[in-house]
């Protein structure tokens, strides 16, 4: 549990976390929500809201699989609509999937070509954010390809 402290160093924030301290400061170079203070000495000062930040984006990054452009389309897009980040707490842990014997056979994807997601009506936030990493990816690979 963390202790209620106003300023956390970097050492106590990864200890926290369980993260390295290289990668909170590429996070906060990428992500623009997260830019702890620093003190007069040039040291970060991350407040509780941060650290609770840092496990949002963790949690999007290695449970969600999201890539930090997804990421940061997802923080934008909840900031946009007025949403509270709500990370997960210490003790919360997302459910894990249930484990099953892999299958030799690609995964099925079913598409749903309902008329209630169209052009007109925008896709809900978490899949828009899902859409554009899609897209950035495709559109390296595009780039690559046309490249050689």
């Amino acid at each position: 549990m963390i202790n209620k402290k106003m300023y956390y160093s970097i050492s106590e924030v990864c200890e926290l976390t369980g993260l390295e301290q290289h990668v909170l400061r590429y996070w906060e170079a990428e992500i623009p929500q997260l830019h702890p203070k620093k003190n007069s000495a040039g040291n970060r000062a991350y407040r509780e809201k941060d650290i609770e930040l840092i496990r949002k984006i963790k949690h999007l990054l290695y449970d969600e699989k999201l890539s930090i452009h997804g990421v940061k389309l997802q923080l934008a897009e909840e900031r946009k609509a007025g949403k509270q980040v709500t990370p997960l707490k210490q003790e919360e842990k997302p459910p894990k999937p249930e484990t099953s014997t892999p299958s030799t056979e690609p995964e099925q994807v079913q598409l749903d070509l309902s008329p209630e997601f169209s052009k007109d009506k925008p896709a809900p936030p978490a899949q828009s954010a899902l859409l554009a990493d899609i897209r950035k990816g495709l559109e390296d690979v595009l780039a690559l390809l046309k490249s050689d």
